[in-house]
């Protein structure tokens, strides 16, 4: 039976997608997948299902940028921060990401980029993406970074010290590297280099902050923050994120 609620719905989430600013959309959007914990907790189930909810939730989301003709997303599907958790929720929690980002390879529909550091994972997970970026790497289709594990801080501070090590076998002494110094050459170190800056950063479960979140990257972002938890959010959720963005008058500082 057709509830008069689902009609409704849909006509509101197809007069929202007609009416975006086609010339007024953000190439790469950010997204911060939280709340998988508290929307298990709040359906009595455990941890690893609210995971795997929010895991099922991401090839829609890639499917409705690729709609609009997003360019670039940036998945946040585990900080730094979040290795610390006890082992048997992190265990099930890098599970969970080693077989969405083999479904996503293996879809072949997008090109996925790991950025975080590997080099803090298990062997097994580090390879799993890996695996994934060189199986994608010819793909045309929407670029998808996988934040895993993901830090902003830690990114700024590896992108010094490879900018470091780089004018070093050079033999560049530390007076010359400081003489010539600027944001730029930071830029070109960073896990994103050659990408361009996310334009739109999405942040599901109510809470508003960034957490460490592409720190660089976002000087100039808009910033966008649902209500629902990420294993809810819905194609009109993110279409209103859109139209948010394309209302705002972006002055990048200026």
């Amino acid at each position: 039976m057709v509830r008069i609620s689902d009609v409704l719905y849909g006509v509101y989430e197809r007069r929202l997608a007609r009416d975006l600013p086609k010339d007024n959309l953000p190439r790469h959007v950010g997204v911060m997948l939280d709340g998988n914990r508290r929307w298990a907790k709040a359906r009595g189930a455990d941890t690893a299902s609210g995971h795997q909810a929010g895991a099922d939730n991401i090839e829609p989301l890639l499917t409705w940028c690729e709609e609009v003709g997003v360019e670039v997303v940036t998945l946040w599907l585990l900080s730094t921060d979040n290795l610390s958790r006890p082992e048997n929720e992190l265990r099930p929690l890098l599970g969970i990401i080693e077989s969405v980002v083999t479904d996503l390879a293996t879809a072949r529909r997008w090109r996925l980029n790991p950025v975080g550091a590997l080099d803090m994972l298990p062997e097994r997970t580090a390879n799993v993406l890996k695996q994934a970026a060189e199986d994608t790497a010819d793909v045309k289709g929407l670029l998808v970074n996988v934040a895993v594990p993901y830090g902003g801080r830690r990114e700024i501070a590896d992108a010094v010290r490879s900018m470091l090590l780089e004018h070093a076998a050079k033999g560049a002494t530390i007076e010359e590297l400081a003489a010539d110094l600027d944001v730029d050459h930071i830029a070109q170190h960073l896990y994103t280099k050659g990408q361009p800056d996310p334009d739109l950063v999405i942040r599901t479960s109510g809470e508003q902050r960034l957490g460490g979140f592409l720190l660089w990257q976002s000087a100039h972002s808009e910033f966008y923050f649902c209500e629902a938890y990420w294993p809810d959010f819905r194609r009109v959720d993110f279409l209103r994120a859109l139209r948010a963005y394309a209302e705002r008058d972006r002055r990048f500082g200026s």
